[in-house]
């Protein structure tokens, strides 16, 4: 156990909420003699994980509107990325299983080690609470939003604003130019005007992101740095 409190850096007051953390329903069920699963510690870890990014994302992102934050928020969480995170600190090998789970190559299953991380998230916090879980947690969210295309976290409108402003008499307004494609999947094309005169064009899954691609292009034009 000391060697995994080292990977995830945290000691524990009490171990037995780690070990709870780390019994899959296999080895509960086969050993039996009151061994209780880490399933309802990952239902808790699930419910702690989504307050802890939705918390960072909404303070440090605020340019980004909601519907791209709740887009974000579900690349961090999801079974894809859980599972990454374990396998950073190789919390397979921790793990106890039954014999058929562990024949069955369970310390690689993406579900069980996704699961796992969000039942050790879940000990964590009710060991140490939620500052020690949110320390723990952004490690591993944080290293990932580095990983992501800058795309996500760049305003352009705002920042074609400011220069804007400079020269009080000019103005900027966006202009809706077409949507295309089948409703589950439309495209809107957008143009950004100053004044009367057309400095920029982007496209978007929405309108939002439309009009920060013609931000982006009407920038690039003026030779501003992005």
């Amino acid at each position: 156990m000391e060697v995994l409190e080292k990977k995830l850096g945290y000691k524990f007051n009490n171990i037995n909420l780690l070990k709870n953390a780390l019994t899959h329903s296999s080895y509960a069920n086969e050993v039996r003699n009151g061994l209780v699963s880490n399933e309802r510690l990952e239902f808790l870890g699930d419910s702690v994980l989504s307050v802890i990014v939705a918390d960072y994302l909404f303070t440090n992102f605020k340019s980004i509107p909601e519907g791209e934050l709740t887009k974000l928020r579900a690349s961090l969480v999801c079974e894809k990325s859980l599972c990454a995170f374990s396998r950073k600190i190789n919390l397979g090998e921790h793990l106890l299983l039954g014999r058929g789970e562990e024949k069955g190559g369970g310390r690689q299953r993406d579900s069980i080690l996704a699961d796992a991380f969000e039942a050790v998230l879940a000990a964590i916090y009710l060991d140490g609470g939620m500052d020690k879980a949110r320390e723990f947690v952004l490690e591993f969210v944080k290293e990932e939003l580095n990983n992501k295309d800058d795309e996500v976290f760049k305003d352009y409108k705002t920042a074609l604003q400011e220069i804007i402003q400079r020269n009080p008499e000019e103005s900027v307004t966006y202009i809706l130019k077409s949507e295309s494609g089948p409703d589950h999947n439309k495209i809107f094309e957008v143009e950004v005007h100053l004044n009367s005169n057309v400095i920029g064009v982007g496209k978007g899954k929405n309108k939002k992101q439309a009009e920060q691609m013609a931000a982006k292009q009407a920038l690039e034009l003026m030779g501003a740095k992005i």
